[in-house]
């Protein structure tokens, strides 16, 4: 016999707050279903398998959801993070970043423990952001949607995307991956996220994969962002960005090496 489900359903509701008496029909109630009566405006019903187990499939409000996954733009993720735009609220808030930086962070142990084949510890990934003014706030967003998913964190301060993305290959940095925060030319009460890989940026589905995952986190998380991380970010180490920096300096010595010699060949 096919085991039932179990569905967990928000109720939430403007009235009066109820407060139920206890009596034997509700006891009995209660132990059927284990239903909880509680004076408190969102109520949870959690109906037990047929098999003994008891498993929990989200429920959630399409309009919350959709808040995340219209934050897509591509292969990356954008939207409005301060007031003063007309027309238009503030959508990239605080606990949307902390969501898809969760997810994100899952995506990235899921591959790597695909690609080796093996459980991984010691994720790290770095953050790099542009001057914006909301930078501040998201960056603890970010590193406290990255530490709930398991991994460590590296703040690269003021970065380019190009140095974001080398952080992940030139020793002896390597990280696993890496979050450009930036929205380039848009204005500036915009901002977004890049992802990057040793592979180079992820693709529109991967990122809308990460979206939608954090669409149901997003719609099922009370609580507001995280004030305090178990796994505070460290101080990435100012000489990747020299690191960074000699590494294409050599590339465009060579570049202009080869077409002197070019020119001066003809």
């Amino acid at each position: 016999m096919a085991s039932t489900s179990t569905s967990l359903i928000p109720l939430r509701g403007h009235g009066r707050k109820a407060s139920f008496s206890s009596s034997p029909a509700k006891t009995a109630l209660k132990k059927a279903l284990r239903f909880s009566f509680s004076s408190r405006s969102s109520v949870v019903i959690c109906v037990k398998s047929s098999s003994g187990a008891v498993k929990y499939n989200e429920v959630v409000v399409d309009e919350e959801m959709d808040k995340i996954r219209r934050l897509q733009n591509g292969s990356d993720v954008r939207g409005v993070a301060l007031e003063g735009e007309k027309g238009r609220t503030v959508d990239l808030t605080p606990p949307a970043v902390e969501a898809i930086a969760e997810s994100f962070g899952e995506w990235i142990i899921k591959a790597l423990q695909k690609e080796r084949g093996r459980p991984v510890e010691d994720v790290t990934v770095s953050l790099g952001k542009d001057p914006r003014i909301s930078g501040a706030s998201l960056s603890v967003a970010v590193f406290a949607g990255l530490a709930r998913a398991g991994c460590l964190t590296f703040d690269l301060g003021l970065a380019t995307t190009p140095a974001c993305f080398m952080s992940t290959l030139l020793p002896p940095f390597a990280y696993d991956a890496s979050i450009m925060m930036t929205a380039s030319h848009l204005p500036y009460t915009r901002n977004g996220l890049k992802f990057f890989t040793k592979k180079g940026g992820l693709t529109s589905p991967e990122v809308e994969e990460i979206c939608d995952k954090a669409a149901h986190k997003y719609a099922n998380r009370l609580t507001k962002v995280s004030t305090m991380l178990n796994s505070p970010p460290k101080k990435g180490d100012k000489a990747w960005w020299l690191k960074s920096s000699s590494h294409y300096l050599e590339k465009i010595r060579f570049a202009v090496f080869a077409l002197l010699h070019y020119c001066l060949g003809r």
